[in-house]
């Protein structure tokens, strides 16, 4: 773990970077930049000893942002729900130039990229390598997200070679935790004893725990280059939609129901090749079964879990 640096964290305020900035906290000064435009964000944020620094990335503007950050660690993350193109790129694509400029002194930054820049493959069981095609993967929650993460990339790759700064730019997959994660979603939508969406039977990912992500960080700054360091994000194990809630419902006694509803256009699987990321970190830690139990009593701690 990483230890007496100043580390600046933007997306401080968010699902992963909130217990990511807080694990490093405890042994490090670290600064959370975010908008903070949640009421209590910024409180949530100091509550855990963290620099609580209010900013736009996009607009670029650090002036009252310090220089000296020993490492840069960015999660911040524009994912609208429209077609602007423009401020999408703008804020993940330029943003992220601006912030690399800015700490362009550090001995390291980690850019947080996604599976979502790989291009759709027909085949569910597909494992993705760091060198497959890249494509526009279609997110129906946010239709610029891979466009504009793929320009963020390439943003990323030339501010390592520009201003020396060696940078790893890694891909999360489908990261989760008792503070959120697409798989602690279809939790909740289980536990609630609503349907869960699924694109394809098997819909299979590579889900990561929050103690893995805070546990890698170190290794994955140290893998920083010039030129940057390209590598999958994710966990160790092939788990689907379908078995983590079948398994979420196992532990309180009910049937989970799962829907298929295809979306043409983007990918039916996610496992991510995580061969270098293990050379990198080492194995995970946390077997996925004991990651979702752990998550389900974390956000739901007033239902009672069975033993399976």
């Amino acid at each position: 773990m990483l230890s007496d640096e100043k580390i600046l964290i933007t997306g401080a305020g968010g699902q992963i970077g909130l217990p990511l900035a807080a694990s490093l906290a405890r042994d490090n000064e670290v600064w959370g930049v975010a908008r903070f435009s949640q009421e209590g964000s910024r409180e949530q944020v100091e509550a855990h000893n963290i620099h609580a620094h209010q900013c736009d990335l996009a607009a670029g503007d650090y002036r009252t942002l310090p220089t000296d950050f020993t490492y840069v660690i960015h999660f911040a993350v524009f994912q609208g729900a429209g077609h602007d193109y423009d401020t999408a790129i703008r804020m993940n694509a330029e943003g992220t130039g601006l912030l690399l400029q800015h700490g362009q002194k550090a001995k390291a930054a980690l850019v947080m990229s996604t599976q979502s820049v790989y291009k759709p493959h027909s085949d569910a069981g597909h494992v993705f390598p760091e060198d497959d095609p890249l494509g526009d993967a279609s997110p129906l929650h946010s239709p610029t997200y891979s466009v504009s993460k793929i320009a963020e990339e390439a943003v990323a790759r030339y501010c390592a070679r520009a201003f020396d700064l060696p940078v790893t730019i890694a891909r999360m997959n489908a990261s989760y935790g008792p503070n959120g994660g697409l798989p602690a979603y279809h939790l909740d939508a289980v536990v609630a004893g609503q349907p869960v969406a699924a694109r394809h039977d098997p819909a299979p990912y590579s889900p990561i725990h929050q103690d893995d992500i805070n546990a890698q960080i170190g290794p994955l700054l140290d893998a920083a280059r010039v030129p940057a360091t390209i590598v999958n994000w994710a966990g160790d194990e092939v788990v689907t939609v379908q078995e983590w809630c079948a398994y979420v419902g196992s532990l309180i006694g009910t049937t989970a129901e799962v829907n298929v509803e295809p979306a043409p256009g983007t990918s039916i699987g996610a496992i991510a090749d995580v061969t270098k990321r293990r050379s990198i970190t080492g194995p995970c830690t946390v077997p996925w079964q004991d990651g979702m139990r752990a998550a389900l009593a974390a956000r739901h701690p007033d239902v009672d879990i069975v033993s399976p």
